[in-house]
């Protein structure tokens, strides 16, 4: 079966949050939000549902926790009971609740730097102390975490909020560094809360592995959260599950959700549940297509955009681009000024990314192209 991930859709005037923040003559590719239609067989089964006239409050059916656990275990071999799972309208929402539910005021919380806004901000939601790590650049490219320093932060407990697949850096966690991080958190009594919300996006054999999943002691410790939005393109029906194996600390992790955190929409669980289910021949054909983005992205930024660097990413379908060299006072504005081309700007991730942009490769390949064609031409200019 085959997929056209070339077609190009115009998603102005549907309320795109991505194609909505700029005027009509600015590419956007700033948002992780794909511009790829969603998986047929989801679409299909959305509209089998509303066959069905009524869409009231909804829970989430065995069908739905029996599709996640069978898929935890085929991708990850990660062996999750069905009553471990907690729906959400979204990742960001539980890493809050956790925090709130397990964390006293000014405990540390690490949350290793560059790295995705919402989880950057989410500690001072909180009265909590945030420290922002960053991670050490390596020689071949990658980046590490610096683990004296991570241990460090975390004497006296508090909370790891870690991202894995990394966002904006694109970094996957090998076992070795990961069961190392997850053993400072277990020595210092530290929760682990683990956004793990581009799994699916790996590349180059790369599988993720679910932190929950190195021993029962780092699971009891640990809140996973998940979703099919990311790698099916399904972010806007707002569904995402955390995962939590200790019954005590899921209990007392679900009660933060009280007069705040609502249930999930219908259509989004239908949607969850078939993207598990019925979508890996789609997922496939993604993954494939956008390896080889990320691989004409990575060659256009050696040949074509001097003064632009770009480490290669391991998962997601964001580039975080090294601006340095242009010698630029804000790359974001310049790009978005010169070229007509939206991209994420470097210190939204941490302070000392004033000079990166991130950059959503996760679009048809012509429109790629025109993105880089409008950042050539404005470095030529």
């Amino acid at each position: 079966m085959t997929f056209d991930f070339d077609q190009v859709f115009d998603r102005h005037a549907t309320g795109s949050t991505k194609w909505s923040r700029y005027p009509a003559d600015v590419l956007p590719m700033w948002v992780a939000d794909m511009d790829f239609a969603a998986p047929p067989v989801i679409i299909q089964a959305l509209q089998k549902r509303l066959e069905h006239p009524l869409l009231g409050y909804s829970v989430a059916p065995d069908s739905l926790r029996d599709a996640i656990v069978a898929d935890l275990w085929n991708k990850y071999a990660w062996r999750v009971l069905p009553q471990e799972l907690v729906f959400l309208p979204g990742v960001e929402s539980g890493f809050n609740m956790a925090l709130n539910a397990l964390l006293e005021p000014q405990q540390n919380v690490v949350v290793q730097t560059p790295n995705y806004p919402p989880l950057r901000h989410a500690p001072g939601h909180w009265g909590l102390n945030k420290v922002e790590l960053e991670f050490i650049a390596q020689a071949d490219g990658s980046y590490a975490t610096p683990l004296d320093a991570l241990r460090q932060s975390l004497i006296g407990g508090g909370a790891l909020l870690l991202s894995n697949p990394h966002n904006p850096l694109g970094k996957v966690f090998p076992r070795e560094e990961l069961q190392a991080v997850a053993d400072i958190c277990v020595e210092q009594d530290a929760w682990i809360i683990s956004d793990e919300i581009h799994a699916e996006l790996c590349y180059d054999v790369r599988v993720h592995i679910p932190t929950a999943s190195l021993s029962p002691e780092i699971a009891k410790r640990t809140i996973t959260l998940m979703s099919a939005s990311k790698a099916y393109n399904i972010a806007g029906l707002k569904t995402s599950f955390m995962i939590i194996q200790d019954a005590a600390l899921l209990s007392r992790v679900n009660h933060a959700r009280c007069g705040l955190v609502d249930s999930v929409n219908p259509l989004g669980m239908e949607a969850t549940r078939v993207a598990y289910t019925e979508g890996g021949p789609w997922l496939a054909g993604l993954m494939a297509y956008l390896h080889g983005n990320r691989d004409y992205l990575l060659d256009a930024v050696r040949t074509r955009l001097p003064g632009v660097t770009m480490n290669v990413p391991q998962g997601t379908y964001l580039a975080w681009l090294d601006c340095s060299a242009l010698g630029l006072e804000d790359p974001q504005r310049f790009f978005l000024e010169q070229a007509k081309v939206g991209l994420s700007a470097g210190l939204d991730f941490g302070d000392h990314s004033k000079q990166f942009v991130r950059l959503n490769f996760g679009c048809p390949r012509a429109l790629l192209e025109e993105g880089i064609a409008r950042m050539e031409r404005s470095l030529k200019a």
